[in-house]
């Protein structure tokens, strides 16, 4: 009876790591998704400011020049000692150094580090039926297979051939850009492998 016991014990154990490794095997989309790797951070050399960016801020032991700053609808933005001054158009570091240029008039060797917190002026965005939908910044040239892949692929009922680009253009109307996959990975499909603008979104029905 008591070598029963200790079977039917191992038995119960034995299955329930076995459960256990399956549920670790087996994860959902949205779990997938969470483990995946986040796109690499916006580029202090090659990104251009625009409006609406939100910008971090550093000058070493000075606390109170040490902030978040949001780029005005004119490109411009406001600190304490150096006032107004133009942002938009610059990289991060060339505003950087900028700064470390004005600020040496009030403080000796100014340490300046400046970062984009928020890229809202120079982003597109992929929704519907993709692994990782939501904003990415655009500070190189990428096409709607990049943005896949940024995205992490479709989910599994996603209907490839029906996507689409929504682009505002330049009298403020939306226009709908038809996009195939099947035909973006055929020999002749160049001209659907769309390159994305700023401010356009991608949908994956």
């Amino acid at each position: 009876m008591k070598r029963i016991c200790i079977k039917l014990t191992f038995l119960l154990v034995l299955g329930a790591s076995i459960a256990a490794m399956a549920g670790t095997d087996q994860k959902k989309p949205a779990d997938a998704a969470a483990d995946a790797p986040i796109p690499a951070p916006v580029s202090n050399d090659q990104y251009q400011i625009g409006k609406d960016d939100i910008l971090s801020i550093s000058v070493w032991r000075e606390p109170e020049l040490t902030r978040l700053v949001a780029v005005r609808s004119d490109g411009k933005i406001s600190l304490p000692l150096v006032g107004e001054m133009d942002a938009a158009g610059k990289t991060p570091l060339a505003l950087q150094n900028d700064l470390a240029k004005l600020l040496d008039q009030y403080m000796k060797s100014p340490v300046v580090s400046v970062a984009v917190q928020d890229a809202r002026s120079q982003r597109f965005s992929i929704i519907g039926e993709v692994m990782r939908p939501g904003f990415y910044p655009l500070v190189k040239p990428l096409t709607v297979l990049d943005a896949l892949a940024l995205a992490g692929g479709f989910r599994e009922f996603a209907k490839t051939e029906k996507m689409f680009v929504l682009r505002i253009g330049p009298d403020g109307v939306r226009h709908k850009i038809a996009v195939s996959y099947k035909k973006i990975l055929s020999a002749k499909g160049a001209t659907q492998n769309v390159e994305l603008e700023y401010r356009d979104t991608l949908v994956v029905p």
